[in-house]
């Protein structure tokens, strides 16, 4: 697979990488399947796509404690992502951010994925209780400690942004210009698809401008773009699609085009025997978006980490760009 390098310490990495998350949490949890998932982590890092990304709240921990059985074999293969700074409650999520719980945090993390090192520390949100600097200080003496490599920033939620008005990453990018002031910033994670493509307006112009790798989250559009989904065949009350506005099967329905638009521009690229998915489209339009750009999509199988894979080496003509361009904005709320 493509090899691409992000960040200032730069960082190698296959160019499509993968997220954990749906291995065990916000996802259909009567697919959830231990082996299945071990299974998946191994053809991940069998086809080159080294980066693994995961947080210690999917789960919330046993996300990182099954990667840790593939990273006691596996290590050296690996680059391992995990992130820090919320925490599952009952019913709810809080922010953490006091310096001391951050590096209890760290220490635990390292012991559920059997490692001595994380390459990549994400701040998964900045606790409002805590100045982010006092934050990402604390993160940075992780890294003269020895225990990370680097740290990477997830964009902050997008509701107040829309709400006030302001584009939907200038929080982000606030945040990103007061740590950078603290420890650069190696890694910003953010949603980045064909039908989520806020991210382009300032965020990858600001990433792109300083030599930060960007990591983008939900390629994939939480599965829509793959045109496996049927409309109004429903989810599974844990299942987060089940309460999203997008995954109604009426918008769902209204947003078939986009689907559509991706198989025509996979039908153009198959051949030999070697069918191009609709998804395989989805994250090589991602990784047209520049080189300093890596696609995270999630998956819980091997068939979908194996065909995901593939996009590495799938490459869209100025023509594929201009007609995704070209196709009809998602219809829905994304909130």
């Amino acid at each position: 697979m493509e090899r691409r390098t992000i960040g200032a310490a730069a960082l190698d990495v296959g160019a499509v990488g993968l997220g954990c998350m749906p291995m065990s949490w916000a996802y259909t949890g009567s697919r959830q399947r231990g082996e299945e998932s071990l299974r998946a982590v191994h053809a991940a890092l069998d086809r080159g796509s080294t980066l693994l990304d995961t947080a210690d709240m999917y789960g919330p921990f046993t996300n990182e404690l099954l990667l840790g059985r593939v990273l006691k074999e596996r290590r050296s293969e690996a680059f391992v992502s995990t992130k820090v700074g919320l925490l599952v409650g009952d019913q709810h999520i809080v922010a953490n951010g006091r310096p001391g719980y951050v590096k209890r945090a760290c220490d635990a993390s390292l012991r559920r994925l059997q490692t001595d090192v994380i390459d990549l520390y994400q701040l998964h949100r900045a606790d409002p209780e805590v100045p982010v600097e006092e934050t990402w200080g604390a993160m940075s003496e992780l890294v003269s400690a020895g225990k990370v490599r680097s740290l990477g920033l997830c964009a902050v939620g997008a509701r107040s942004a829309r709400r006030s008005g302001a584009r939907l990453h200038d929080g982000t990018i606030r945040q990103l210009e007061r740590v950078q002031q603290v420890f650069p910033v190696s890694a910003v994670q953010a949603e980045l698809s064909v039908w989520s493509t806020e991210a382009l307006d300032a965020l990858l112009p600001w990433c792109a401008a300083r030599g930060v790798g960007f990591l983008a989250a939900m390629p994939l559009g939480n599965g829509f773009l793959t045109g496996t989904l049927t409309p109004g065949e429903g989810f599974e009350p844990d299942d987060v699609r089940a309460r999203h506005p997008r995954f109604t099967a009426e918008m769902m329905a209204a947003n078939q085009p986009v689907v559509v638009g991706l198989r025509r521009i996979a039908r153009r690229h198959g051949g030999g025997g070697r069918p191009v998915t609709p998804a395989q489209v989805a994250l090589a339009w991602v990784l047209a978006q520049g080189p300093h750009v890596v696609p995270v999509p999630g998956a819980k199988r091997e068939r979908w980490v194996t065909e995901n894979a593939g996009a590495a080496g799938l490459r869209l003509t100025a023509e594929d760009l201009a007609e995704v361009a070209g196709l009809p904005g998602a219809l829905g709320s994304w909130d």
